[in-house]
């Protein structure tokens, strides 16, 4: 099945609940500018398509309504089943260190409620997410859907396995922490690819790691941030 079949799948034109609310957006859009100025851009983010995207992104329609004054604070928020969706400036470090560029073809592991897909999808050209809880990747596929995005596509399944047929990826993002680098996201980063994932033990105990394909294949690896996630399931 071809992208462009599968984007069919989670495309749609923008639904009535949710033209409602971008078209009472304005509170929104000042907390929005505000988080970016204050949490993102001041911590030393600096990349303008990431900050564009990031402006744009309505971070509340990716929360439950109860939870959408609290979407655009410093901090995670619960999205049901035991998962979260990352404070925004942990989102903005992520996407800025994979130098994401208009042609790339990216792997998300971890869904969750397809916020930072949308976050990349507005700056690389594909992306592709994967999501093992069937309720996140159903909710954050309609999400995604309802606000226009034709350039992601979400399955569920272990994202530890990536997805294969899909592969070779310019970026690959991991929004979950786990004991190790899983050998199938390796493979499956293409040469002079660039890769994020919090590796180590429950919360506290986690890096994130940033790892480098050179165009030869030769795979390189750092720590750049301590972090707190939630943990890789299934395999």
């Amino acid at each position: 099945m071809g992208f462009i079949r599968l984007v069919a799948i989670v495309a749609a034109v923008l639904s009535a609940p949710l033209r409602a609310e971008l078209a009472n957006d304005d509170p929104f859009m000042r907390k929005r500018a505000e988080m970016v100025r204050d949490q993102v851009e001041r911590e030393g983010i600096s990349d303008p398509n990431v900050l564009e995207a990031m402006r744009d992104v309505p971070r509340h329609l990716f929360v439950s309504p109860e939870l959408r004054a609290r979407a655009y604070d410093p901090f995670p928020l619960p999205i049901g089943e035991g998962q979260t969706i990352s404070q925004p400036y942990i989102v903005g470090f992520m996407t800025q260190i994979l130098r994401l560029r208009e042609t790339d073809r990216v792997l998300e592991v971890g869904t969750g409620s397809g916020y930072q897909a949308a976050i990349a999808a507005k700056i690389a050209a594909e992306v592709y997410s994967v999501e093992i809880l069937e309720p996140l990747a159903v909710r954050s596929r309609r999400t995604l859907s309802d606000l226009g995005f034709r350039n992601v596509a979400v399955r569920r399944g272990d994202g530890y396995y990536g997805w294969e047929e899909k592969a070779p990826f310019d970026a690959i993002i991991v929004t979950c922490a786990g004991g190790h680098i899983p050998p199938p996201l390796l493979r499956q980063l293409g040469n002079g690819g660039r890769m994020i994932m919090p590796v180590g033990g429950p919360f506290m105990t986690q890096n994130l790691v940033f790892i480098e394909k050179d165009v030869r294949g030769g795979v390189t690896h750092r720590n750049v941030l301590p972090v707190a996630f939630v943990r890789l399931l299934g395999h």
